[in-house]
């Protein structure tokens, strides 16, 4: 009798477990595609590229323009600023 519990709560326990870990895992990946999320965000995160455990340099769209900054543990820094702004001007990279 005892036997048969201990055999089912280690046979159903991970797998109950699995399950809500695969679950979460499938909402954070389809979370984006969801109905109802606003179209037209002025802030989206174009890429990011891991430099060390540490430190992450992410390329951020904001109103046409493109901005380079560094995500660290103690904050972000903008690195360089690119892209064309609304108006067709090109502003280079003159960073502040």
């Amino acid at each position: 009798m005892m036997w048969s519990y201990i055999l089912k709560l280690v046979v159903l326990l991970p797998l109950v477990c699995g399950l809500m870990i695969g679950c979460l895992y499938a909402w954070r990946k389809l979370e984006s595609r969801l109905p109802g999320q606003p179209a037209n965000r002025m802030l989206k995160v174009s890429e990011t590229m891991m430099i060390s455990p540490s430190v992450r340099l992410a390329v951020i769209d904001f109103e046409g323009r493109k901005l380079l900054v560094s995500v660290s543990r103690t904050g972000v820094a903008l690195i360089d600023r690119g892209g064309i702004d609304r108006g067709g001007i090109d502003r280079g990279s003159d960073v502040a």
